[in-house]
């Protein structure tokens, strides 16, 4: 069993609470489906900025092949995940921090693929729970900022990988961080394959953040006071962020075999303020 730390039980009780309310209300679904046109990914009903694209980049960077195995860190509700594994005819093992996140992903699970094909569990960015070189691949969607420690996060992904599996994952820059992820990935042991940029990606946060404001009374109606709060607080902090935002999709490679530079290093605290990255 994972032992969280506070911070981990902190993120654990904040999602919880936002993915039922979520679950209890299509409102918020139909307002990113809005904002993202027909970009936007049905089935997947993804609260992040997971679109059509960034699926296609998905599946061309991670390169697995049938019957491997997939990692989806930071799963939600499972669905980005869910969707490669049967696009991909791979094997999925979904981890979040909710479980309730893992419980609405779990009953997802035979809308994609067969029970035998993909098992959700409760653990961290930094503490997963499986087992070394389990995986030969893995997807972080919108969900690394989350970490206490990034290149702690980045060493477990190392440690989950089979050598040569890739870790896929979405990041936002600031000024002069995209230097930082060589940097981090060296840390851990990883090595930057691609870097590839999300032109669009801040557009569609910003219609977002901009439906949200339109349509408070709703939310506050259908998700209550506390969760509407909290999403209009986001939205206030972000939408003058906007312009200054590059989203990136990185993609990182374990080494087939290790030499001495490409060992983890362990994990000084390097988080960079990043906004959701």
């Amino acid at each position: 069993m994972t032992t969280f730390s506070d911070r981990e039980r902190e993120q654990s009780a904040h999602y919880d609470e936002f993915h039922a309310a979520r679950a209890a209300s299509p409102l918020v679904s139909r307002l990113y489906a809005q904002a993202m046109g027909d970009a936007y990914p049905a089935e997947v009903a993804p609260s992040s900025s997971c679109d059509w694209t960034l699926l296609g980049a998905l599946v061309g960077r991670l390169q697995l092949r049938p019957g491997q195995v997939l990692a989806d860190i930071g799963c939600g509700t499972g669905g980005a995940g869910l969707w490669l594994a049967r696009a991909l005819n791979v094997n999925l093992v979904g981890i979040d921090v909710s479980a309730t996140a893992v419980r609405l992903a779990t009953e997802r699970q035979n809308d994609f693929v067969p029970a035998d094909r993909a098992r959700f569990t409760v653990g961290s960015l930094e503490t997963t729970g499986l087992p070394d070189e389990h995986v030969h691949g893995l997807v972080c969607v919108d969900a690394l900022f989350n970490a206490g420690d990034r290149v702690a996060a980045l060493t477990e992904f190392h440690r989950i990988l089979t050598p040569g599996g890739r870790a896929v994952i979405t990041r936002v820059l600031p000024d002069g961080v995209r230097h930082a992820i060589g940097s981090q990935a060296r840390s851990a042991g990883l090595i930057v394959e691609h870097i590839d940029s999300r032109p669009d990606e801040p557009a569609l946060w910003r219609c977002v953040y901009r439906l949200w404001s339109a349509h408070e009374a709703d939310l506050r109606r259908e998700l209550g006071n506390d969760q509407t709060d909290r999403m209009l607080a986001e939205a206030h902090r972000m939408l003058p962020r906007l312009d200054r935002r590059r989203a990136v999709v990185v993609t990182l490679r374990r080494p087939l075999s290790a030499t001495p530079s490409d060992r983890p290093l362990g994990s000084p605290n390097t988080t960079e303020s990043e906004g959701t990255g």
